[in-house]
């Protein structure tokens, strides 16, 4: 059974949240210019062995555009506390990986594993080029239609011909239109870089990475999974960044086969 929720967030409005399944606790956490539709392929699956939530991040998607200066992390707790979840498993793509690596350095206790996909992290610094300059500048012009435009050149590499750009496509552009409004929040960083304390991540971590996407996001990859410790990097063959949408199939196989991983870390914690 699936059920939706809008939980009430600090500074008034809401976030929309979706529900279904019986099993441990794990929660989906989309990227910027995204919502909850990415993981529209893999939700259903995973539903089957989890209770999994997806929800739309303030800004994004049926949420609530943002009124006064708010924290993702802050917003991910409140759905944590909503559905009951003590603890769960992380799934984040982009920003949402960057909010789960956040949220899991303040709040350890309430992370059970961490998968960051095509992850950004704060105090990387990113090579300039023409490209991201130009979807920097689209970015903090809040037009809408450049934004798109830059996101889907940028990040959809292997563009409307590949599985997902059906899906792709009009998440993109609703969502800049969102998030061109958006720009008039005033949403904080995280008072820290977490990519100095890579080293105090203790829950079990996956780092995936499509072989298609910005070569720039397979470095960050890398210094995750070599910072993080005993994380694993996995590469998923025909994916960009919007990789549950191009390869679910694999990436289903890399979340269901999760457990083991959690399981063997907490083995070899007791030894």
């Amino acid at each position: 059974m699936t059920t939706t929720e809008l939980i009430p967030v600090a500074g008034g409005g809401h976030i929309w949240a979706e529900s279904a399944g019986d099993g441990p606790p794990l929660v989906l956490l989309h990227g910027s210019v995204h919502d909850s539709r990415l993981w529209n392929r893999v939700f259903p699956a995973l539903a089957q062995h989890h209770t999994v939530v997806r929800y739309d991040a303030r800004g994004h998607g049926r949420s609530t555009l943002p009124t006064a200066p708010f924290r993702y992390e802050d917003d991910l707790l409140a759905v944590l506390d909503r559905f009951g979840f003590q603890a769960a498993e992380l799934v984040g793509l982009s920003m949402g990986g960057e909010v789960a690596l956040d949220f899991t350095l303040q709040h350890p206790g309430r992370v059970r594993s961490l998968t960051l996909i095509a992850a950004s992290v704060g105090g990387h610094e990113w090579p300039q080029s023409p490209a991201m300059d130009a979807y920097v500048a689209a970015l903090r012009g809040s037009d809408a239609c450049r934004i798109a435009e830059a996101e889907l050149t940028l990040w959809a590499s292997l563009g409307d011909r590949a599985p997902g750009f059906d899906v792709i496509e009009p998440m993109v552009r609703e969502n800049a239109e969102r998030r061109a409004a958006a720009e008039n929040g005033h949403a904080l960083d995280p008072d820290e870089d977490a990519v100095g304390r890579l080293d105090r991540i203790e829950a079990p971590t996956l780092v995936v990475v499509g072989d298609h996407d910005h070569p720039e996001i397979g470095v960050i990859a890398r210094r995750l999974a070599d910072g993080i410790p005993g994380a694993r990097l996995t590469e998923v063959a025909d994916a960009d960044h919007y990789l549950p949408l191009r390869a679910p199939e694999r990436l289903l196989e890399l979340l269901l086969g999760s457990h083991v991983f959690v399981d063997r870390h907490r083995a070899r914690s007791r030894g």
